[in-house]
């Protein structure tokens, strides 16, 4: 059994990894560290494991685990670790944005691979130090690698995705309490989002000389999810556009075509994305759907580790959506 070790459980992404951990089948959890709720049962912070399990925070951390996980505020991971040292057989999933970039990726010594499955497989599977990628950059890259791959981003991409109250993490704020977010959409940080530089990092490895990306994300009235509409010119036809994604994702346990338009409840509670395609004149529309707490975050960090580790890729993440 793998042994892990979770660094700042008591957050969204934290509990949806113990929740997969605590039923996978080749994994067990060692610890899960926090510093505001040591001592105390995990169903303080997570109700919905009243009855499943009886473990407790700890403030330590067992350097001798087999993995770990760092579910940490943005900026946190790198200073958690310089005070604190895990042995050199200990692998590390951070699901922080501070290794992600090319120029941040190395960190202590460690090169940390960059870990979208579907783009990097085979580095991920000989890496011990993985960054997991951000939410809305998972459900972007997902639905623009093929193209690129084929170099046909040769047009600008404007890109319009919404996301649930859960991507503002744990912490309320002004934007995500009920009274404002109930019944309420807006937009933020149009054209800036932080996960910009490593969606064109990737696009660029496959096309260098891809079109410009504009991203304008939105807050969502729901709790969990991202769906994201995507649309650039494109030369051929639809049918070819499906042979290329369908061609792309050949291999990808998790990312799937579908011949129906989608709606977003279809992949809430899974490590699934799903992505279908419409063509209007000579533009491309590709939508694509992610839980951004499972794809977009602890599901793909898990996904991630079983490539690691040489298990099954789909160890443990065996969810089934709630449609109705």
């Amino acid at each position: 059994m793998i042994k892990a070790g979770i660094i700042g459980g008591s957050g969204y992404t934290g509990g949806e990894l113990i929740r997969i951990l605590l039923n996978h089948p080749q994994a067990e959890i060692d610890f899960i560290f926090s510093t505001t709720r040591a001592g105390k049962k995990l169903t303080t912070a997570h109700p919905d494991l009243l009855g499943t399990t009886d473990m407790e925070f700890t403030g330590k951390v067992n350097p001798e685990v087999d993995v770990v996980f760092l579910c940490l505020g943005h900026g946190n991971s790198g200073r958690f670790l310089e005070d604190h040292q895990f042995s050199g057989n200990t692998k590390i999933v951070d699901l922080s944005n501070e290794f992600r970039l090319e120029n941040d990726s190395v960190f202590q010594g460690k090169q940390y691979v960059y870990g979208l499955p579907e783009l990097r497989k085979i580095e991920i599977e000989k890496a011990n130090y993985i960054a997991n990628p951000g939410c809305f950059a998972t459900a972007i890259q997902l639905a623009l690698l093929p193209l690129a791959k084929a170099s046909k981003l040769n047009s600008e991409v404007h890109v319009n995705a919404v996301t649930g109250s859960t991507g503002a993490g744990v912490s309320p704020s002004a934007t995500s309490h009920f009274s404002w977010r109930n019944n309420n959409v807006s937009w933020y940080k149009p054209f800036t989002h932080q996960h910009l530089g490593e969606i064109n990092e990737s696009l660029h490895s496959l096309q260098k000389d891809s079109g410009e990306l504009f991203f304008l994300p939105n807050r969502g009235n729901f709790t969990r999810g991202i769906l994201a509409t995507a649309y650039t010119k494109f030369e051929g036809s639809l049918e070819e556009a499906n042979n290329l994604f369908k061609e792309f994702y050949s291999d990808a346990l998790f990312t799937q075509i579908a011949e129906e338009p989608l709606n977003l409840k279809q992949v809430v509670n899974t490590n699934q994305c799903h992505i279908h395609l419409h063509k209007y004149d000579d533009t491309l529309l590709i939508t694509s759907a992610i839980d951004n707490l499972l794809k977009g975050a602890s599901g793909q960090a898990v996904q991630n580790m079983n490539l690691m580790f040489g298990l099954e890729e789909g160890s443990g993440l065996n969810l089934k959506a709630g449609v109705f």
